[in-house]
């Protein structure tokens, strides 16, 4: 996501972007699928397609975004744990997760491309002038 509104004023390949990350495109393909999905991000197929968002960053919500791609969360494991029906610190680690997705509903992708360093992040995310087969490593190299 943050990859598609640092370019988004143009479509941007899977290849692209997993090259970037130094992720399988085999599973950016599933993710970008779901975002699809869900109505975060616009796939377009063929030649001289690609991916965008599908609405502005200022429209997609950092809180429900995550909710979306992580699912319930279960922050020590208390699913698992024998003494979760008797232990009281179930409801203090459900209401830590439910404060932790307040803060990010707050937020919106614009903020946090505005509120960061964004010509650093531009930088870093950027492919211009360089091979998506070149090493991640050598990439990030010159943004230190």
């Amino acid at each position: 996501m943050l990859y598609l509104a640092a370019h988004e004023d143009r479509l941007c390949s899977i290849g692209e972007i997993a090259g970037a990350h130094g992720i399988s495109q085999n599973h950016l393909m599933k993710v970008a699928s779901d975002l699809a999905g869900a109505g975060y991000v616009q796939s377009l197929r063929g030649r001289g397609g690609g991916l965008r968002l599908a609405r502005d960053a200022s429209q997609i919500n950092i809180g429900h975004l995550v909710r979306h791609t992580e699912g319930k969360i279960d922050l020590v494991g208390c699913g698992e744990c024998a003494l979760a029906p008797a232990c009281g610190m179930v409801c203090i680690f459900k209401d830590a997760v439910e404060s932790f997705f307040k803060t990010l509903e707050r937020h919106s992708l614009s903020d946090i491309m505005k509120n960061g360093r964004p010509d650093q992040l531009r930088q870093i995310l950027a492919l211009t002038g360089q091979s998506s087969r070149q090493p991640r490593s050598a990439r990030m190299a010159g943004t230190a």
